[in-house]
């Protein structure tokens, strides 16, 4: 059996790490702080910064891993070109890793090797240089520190007088230490969706059923699956998907970002990892979840197929106030409604807006997926975190 270092240990990470232990991974979890949810069911540990090169390099040699898996984008990942050269497989590949976790990399990739429509974009490194990147841009447009994660640092620049608000906090929200942004013309979009794209290293490239999902403060509040999407756009992303992952190379389950325009499908993001909507897939739509999709092609483990079963949802349980001891209210209420189910991630601290734990709902495929949402909404707002 393998041992697998994975980098990053929140709430997408604990479920991976349970589904590595399922099939008799080893998994030592990684994170800034202690007690991290996927630390909480790995075989060991470690906290370190993994923006410290050294301290990446100290632990690759401590634990000496068949594979290292990144959970989070605030990593020193140009260390991993030689983790490679060292004969760990880097998940999904050295490439992925240091492409996905800078925006310019990854749209640049797209948009000008791959010929993929995006949106308008430019850079900046200054207010100076967001100032006029917005002029060249227009209004409204929207401003992405170039490194960060959840929504972190992302505004919409409405009037001239929101730019240098805009700048300080995308610099707020970056992680790394690049000052960059990346200013992104306004999209005008029906909806958005994440399309679950699992590379093999001896099979065919698969899709999971679109996921639809909305957003606040840039980070998801609901997903649900699957995601109303015409023949035609479907084809389009399913195409688009597969040439970017193809260019990033390696095996695994990478989260691919669209937006679906009366003229056609425009390319957003892309993680090379478990995607946070993709939540959803642990409310049992599809004969296998996203974390198990992600191992099971990692370990080039056959997929045969990626089967939808059941209309689900995911909503998000959100933290209100700062605690050093956040305890739950309301998880027998949520318990105890039919074709519904929970996830308490486990952190040990909570933050206004942090997310803390998911509601998960389903029922059957001729059910439409408005009401099912509606469910996990509710079900959601039955929880409360709270002070112990």
């Amino acid at each position: 059996m393998s041992k697998i270092l994975l980098l990053g240990a929140g709430e997408l990470g604990k479920e991976f790490v349970i589904a590595a232990q399922r099939i008799g991974q080893t998994v030592i979890a990684v994170d800034s702080y202690e007690n991290a949810p996927a630390m909480q069911v790995a075989h060991g540990f470690e906290v370190i910064n993994m923006l410290d090169g050294a301290e990446l390099d100290r632990i690759v040699a401590k634990h000496q891993p068949d594979f290292i898996v990144p959970e989070i984008e605030a990593i020193r990942t140009e260390r991993f070109y030689d983790y490679e050269k060292q004969g760990i497989t880097v998940v999904p590949s050295a490439k992925a890793a240091n492409f996905t976790m800078n925006r310019k990399a990854i749209r640049d990739l797209a948009a000008k090797e791959l010929g993929l429509k995006t949106a308008n974009y430019r850079y900046a490194t200054s207010s100076d240089e967001l100032q006029k990147a917005v002029a060249n841009i227009g209004i409204p447009c929207v401003v992405k520190p170039l490194m960060s994660s959840s929504g972190k640092g992302q505004s919409t620049i409405k009037t001239e007088s929101d730019i240098e608000k805009a700048w300080l906090y995308a610099v707020e929200g970056s992680r790394g230490d690049v000052v960059e942004v990346i200013v992104e013309a306004f999209v005008k979009f029906n909806s958005e969706i994440t399309l679950l794209t699992v590379t093999q290293n001896n099979n065919p490239t698969l899709f999971c059923a679109p996921i639809g999902h909305r957003q606040e403060r840039g980070d998801y509040q609901e997903s649900w699956q699957p995601a109303k999407i015409s023949d035609k756009d479907l084809y389009e992303a399913q195409d688009m998907a597969e040439k970017v992952t193809e260019a990033l190379g390696g095996a695994g389950l990478f989260g691919v970002e669209f937006f679906l325009t009366d003229d056609g499908v425009y390319f957003s993001e892309l993680s090379p990892r478990p995607h946070d909507t993709g939540m959803v897939t642990l409310a049992g739509t599809q004969n296998f979840n996203e974390f198990e999709l992600h191992l099971r092609a990692i370990l080039s483990l056959p997929i045969f197929e990626i089967k939808l079963e059941k209309v689900g949802a995911s909503a998000v349980i959100l933290a209100s106030e700062n605690s050093n001891h956040p305890t739950y209210e309301g998880i027998e209420k949520i318990a105890a409604l039919p074709k519904t189910d929970f996830r308490i991630f486990g952190k040990p601290t909570s933050r206004p807006y942090r997310r803390m734990g998911v509601a998960l709902t389903n029922d059957g495929l001729e059910t439409p997926v408005e009401e099912v949402t509606e469910r996990a909404k509710a079900a959601a707002a039955l929880v409360s975190v709270v002070k112990s």
